[in-house]
């Protein structure tokens, strides 16, 4: 996936992490019009295709380096996908520090050589009712050949946990949806 900063980096680690999202390409097109004294154009940074078919299309910027040329690009950007009428478009900054740690940290876990199948089960099941990370670990086995799975778990968004706390022993894990069954 092509960045062109860290906060870019960043924002498509966030986009990879969102469950909603099933494809995402970086820098996808370039939008031309014409200006009071010469041709405009804009390439936004992301699209990311979404699971129930529609597109985002995204722009990442620092929240203080937004000027009046950029502004101008992002509300003609947002102006053609609301045209398309099944794209929307966000213009995101920097996150919040915690979570983008705590989305680093998983990141590293989304292989799927992490999720071992019974471990996983296991895990699904301790932590049908929320309860404190360490505790569900311990419960389903060792700590070191259970957190790689719990982690992926957690990557993955099988389980959940709040991105805005630190992730550590205490934090707080359970189920992303209801299960059925």
């Amino acid at each position: 996936m092509g960045f062109e900063s860290w906060l870019e980096r960043d924002r498509a680690m966030l986009l990879d992490h969102d469950r909603r999202v099933v494809g995402l390409v970086s820098r996808p097109f370039r939008v031309t019009w014409p200006g009071a004294t010469r041709r405009i154009s804009h390439t936004p940074d992301y699209f990311a295709r979404l699971e129930d078919g529609s597109g985002l299309v995204v722009d990442v910027r620092p929240a203080d380096r937004v000027g009046p040329e950029d502004a101008v690009k992002f509300s003609a950007t947002e102006a053609i996908c609301q045209e398309m009428g099944w794209w929307s478009f966000a213009l995101v900054y920097e996150p919040d520090p915690v979570e983008m740690a705590n989305v680093r940290w998983l990141s590293e876990y989304r292989h799927p050589r992490n999720r071992v199948g019974d471990v996983a089960k296991r895990l699904m099941d301790t932590f049908d009712d929320p309860r404190l990370l360490m505790d569900g670990v311990e419960a389903v086995g060792d700590p070191l050949s259970v957190l790689p799975t719990l982690y992926h778990l957690l990557w993955c968004g099988d389980l959940r946990l709040d991105l805005s706390v630190p992730l550590g022993d205490g934090a707080v894990i359970g189920h992303a949806a209801v299960r059925h069954g």
